[in-house]
């Protein structure tokens, strides 16, 4: 049985010069890990018993990053699923993008996280080790770029 768990890939709007494309002021939260090799991630967590996928997430990202549900609008149509293995046994990540709707949001970081950062996509890729987060990120910043 694989090992599941699911997470909020959050980004903000800066306000921007009216003659950039809305997509260019687009940041992505990464939070890096305090423990095994401090790796840079959005906000995820496994899934308690009782709960569904989404609600996970939510509770995740409030755990981890602070953010409530009431701060965040959740982005219609887009959901990523990502399968690899973890010390040898399989894992599954679900994501959902998020906005938050105040760039300026203030981030809680919990014990799990050493370190946030508000990333470009170019950035945000070098920081996720990662491939499959890597397509993840932009595959993300894609549907965002089609929504425009």
């Amino acid at each position: 049985m694989a090992v599941r768990a699911c997470g909020l890939i959050i980004y903000r709007r800066l306000r921007s010069a009216p003659s950039s494309k809305v997509t260019d002021g687009i940041e992505y939260l990464l939070l890096q890990t305090s423990y095994g090799t401090h790796h840079w991630t959005p906000p995820k967590g496994h899934v308690d018993p009782g709960e569904d996928d989404l609600q996970t997430a939510f509770r995740e990202t409030q755990e981890e990053a602070g953010l409530q549900a009431s701060q965040l609008t959740l982005i219609e149509g887009y959901k990523k699923e990502l399968h690899y293995p973890v010390r040898g046994k399989p894992k599954t990540v679900i994501y959902w993008l998020a906005e938050v709707k105040d760039c300026n949001t203030e981030i809680k970081l919990s014990e799990e996280h050493q370190a946030f950062q508000w990333l470009k996509l170019e950035d945000a890729c070098r920081f996720a080790e990662y491939e499959d987060m890597q397509a993840t990120l932009k595959e993300a910043h894609q549907f965002l770029c089609s929504k425009e």
